[in-house]
């Protein structure tokens, strides 16, 4: 009997350690984005090239700045016995606001700012296996466009990660006043749309779905 028990609150637990945490939030749609260039296709790492068929902001729309120091971009990513949780230490970028609407946003993202919860993964993570900082040392995202608002906002955009270009879309909730604009958001995206396909152990297998939060404070920018 007790072994019984015993076995019974050990799969339990390890049913519980294995559980896909992308499974619970909203996946991202995920599309090809036929306008991007080339260029921008081929290189995260010149953000003017990412950014040139975005949409731009119209003139006296009011800027705010987003900096590391008020926002977060963070990830989970699992495999079969757990998972692991990161993000990135430098980030910026502005919102543009007409009136009480968010028009435009863009964030660039330092890809060798990553970090984790564990020393040796960061280091994996960086390699040409996953994020390949060095060969891509930014990431871009900026919308194309921003439908709804509050807690029922969409967000499209184009995001360019590991030399690939695609256009996302994601809910939000958006908050709009003078003194800051903050988003938030979670949801899941597919890091082979991305390229990046290592596989993992064969006994311990990465999923495909990686969780991405986001949590940005943008306040006024400065003249």
């Amino acid at each position: 009997m007790k072994r019984n028990l015993f076995g019974s609150v050990l799969a339990i637990l390890l049913l519980a350690g294995c559980a896909d945490p992308a499974e619970n939030v909203p996946k991202a749609s995920v599309s090809t984005n036929s306008t991007a260039s080339a260029d921008a296709a081929s290189s995260a790492g010149d953000g003017a090239k990412a950014a040139a068929t975005a949409s731009n902001p119209a003139a006296g729309a009011k800027a705010y700045a987003i900096t590391p120091e008020n926002s977060k971009v963070e990830f989970t990513g699992s495999k079969v016995t757990g998972k692991h949780d990161g993000g990135f230490k430098q980030l910026q970028g502005e919102v543009h606001v007409a009136g009480t609407a968010v028009q435009h946003a863009k964030v660039t993202i330092q890809t060798d700012s990553l970090h984790s919860d564990n020393d040796r993964l960061t280091g994996h993570l960086k390699s040409p296996d996953f994020f390949d900082t060095a060969k891509y040392p930014t990431a871009v995202f900026e919308t194309t466009s921003i439908t709804g608002s509050g807690a029922n906002a969409t967000v499209k955009g184009k995001l360019t990660l590991h030399g690939e270009t695609k256009e996302i879309s994601f809910p939000a909730n958006i908050e709009v006043k003078d003194d800051a604009v903050t988003v938030k958001a979670e949801f899941s995206i597919n890091r082979h749309d991305f390229n990046m396909k290592y596989a993992g152990k064969a006994d311990d297998l990465i999923r495909d779905m990686v969780v991405l939060r986001l949590d940005v404070k943008a306040t006024p920018k400065q003249a």
